[in-house]
């Protein structure tokens, strides 16, 4: 007699909450509440898109300068700083300076000079990539024909780099030692480069396909099913002829408008 059938317990002991809270909106105007709802909405996107813009967007002002031993960097970096020539050796460590762009903004980048030894341009390229806003890679014109495989390898490091296809840095392919009679023309080492690239493509995709995985931290290079060319590329990229030393040698003025007004457009 006393006890209470399972008839008369509440299914749910929070429905008389639910359903006080349901009769209060119901008795609200039905403009505020949509109101509230987009207001609320707003603060939710909002918050979300500067959590993103915060912690993705850093200043890159770094400009690299890369490329095989003896190409010319370090004369190049110190004709860009000071105009002057001075003899180098091959760098085994970086250098770095401000540099201030020729243009009306009164741009300041930092440059920096990257060793090119095969054994340690890796390492560098790793720890400065993330603040690339520019890369200029320095190809030595006179022996590019013996050293476009080596030339090839290094692009190919680079442009398939997840940190670098990511922050799309301008890539400014600096053709220097024009003053030698033998040089390349920037055109024909872009053309050479295209195809050599396009040719290593392929035989790296063959060797990922026999160990049946991929290497991480790995981009495609270009357009699958199509030729590589640099226009496939995520970043803007010019071809430039210059002459750190100069056609008029140690006592005359370096041959680097071209990249000096390429750098100013930064």
């Amino acid at each position: 007699m006393g006890k209470k059938t399972d008839a008369e317990m509440p299914e749910n002991p929070l429905e008389p909450y639910i359903e006080s809270i349901r009769q209060q909106l119901e008795e609200q105007d039905p403009v505020l509440l949509v109101g509230v709802i987009v207001a609320l909405a707003v603060v939710i996107i909002t918050c979300v898109f500067l959590k993103y813009f915060l912690t993705s967007k850093t200043v890159r002002s770094a400009v690299l300068l890369v490329g095989l031993c003896d190409a010319g960097k370090t004369l190049l970096f110190i004709r860009l700083l000071s105009g002057k020539f001075k003899r180098t050796q091959t760098s085994i460590t970086d250098s770095s300076a401000p540099y201030k762009a020729k243009n009306d903004r009164g741009s300041t980048w930092t440059l920096i000079d990257l060793p090119g030894h095969d054994s340690l341009r890796s390492q560098y390229l790793e720890k400065f990539k993330s603040a690339a806003r520019a890369i200029v890679f320095v190809v030595d014109s006179a022996i590019f024909q013996k050293e476009v495989r080596d030339v090839a390898e290094f692009f190919y490091m680079l442009l398939t780099d997840t940190v670098v296809c990511r922050n799309a840095p301008t890539l400014l392919v600096a053709c220097n030692k024009q003053d030698i009679t033998m040089a390349k023309s920037a055109k024909l080492i872009q053309q050479q480069l295209e195809k050599e690239l396009n040719t290593l493509r392929v035989t790296r995709s063959a060797a990922l396909s026999a160990q049946d995985g991929s290497v991480g931290g790995s981009v495609y290079l270009g357009k699958k099913g199509k030729d590589f060319e640099f226009s496939q590329l995520p970043m803007k990229v010019e071809f430039l002829e210059c002459s750190a030393r100069g056609s008029k040698g140690e006592d005359g003025g370096a041959d680097v408008e071209s990249l000096e007004k390429s750098l100013a457009k930064l």
